[in-house]
């Protein structure tokens, strides 16, 4: 049983990596949870509750990351509700267009959304791009993030 629940741990940590960069994918939420039922399977003897604890805090703080750094580079340029919906939707289509789809479509959702509030295309222009930066600055901040309870992980699992 304890090598199937290594498998699952291994594979939900994975996942969890491969969704900083891919937005449908709950990235972190997933790496806590590989982490947890690593610490689960020694009865939290090698990987103890308080790193858990921490781990977890952690998970909620990229949580609200990726919900304010969009929404904060959307509002920072006066973003209209057509050009919030518009970079979910460009996120959404971007990711049947690989990764530069990923990178592009929420410039362009938020941009094509505006645009149809305002018919402005220099105002489109300006949010797709304060949209798109608000993103980008929540993905790295996810990623280092990620790499830091990875490493407390590790740390916590050899020490």
């Amino acid at each position: 049983m304890s090598v199937f629940l290594w498998i699952i741990s291994i594979v939900l940590i994975l996942a969890g990596l491969a969704g900083l960069i891919i937005p449908m994918i709950p990235g972190i939420p997933f790496m806590f949870a590989g982490f947890l039922i690593a610490a689960w399977i020694d009865k939290f003897q090698t990987v103890g509750l308080f790193t858990i604890f921490i781990l977890g805090i952690l998970t909620v703080v990229s949580v609200v990351i990726d919900f304010i750094a969009a929404g904060f580079g959307a509002k920072r340029v006066g973003a209209s509700r057509e050009a919030v919906i518009g970079a979910i939707l460009g996120t959404i289509f971007g990711l049947s267009a690989g990764f530069i789809g990923v990178i592009a479509g929420p410039f362009i959702g938020a941009a094509l959304g505006e645009y149809l509030a305002r018919r402005d295309i220099s105002e489109a222009g300006n949010v797709g791009l304060g949209t798109w930066l608000g993103i980008m600055i929540g993905t790295v901040a996810k990623i280092g993030l990620a790499f830091m309870m990875l490493g407390i992980f590790i740390v916590s699992f050899i020490f």
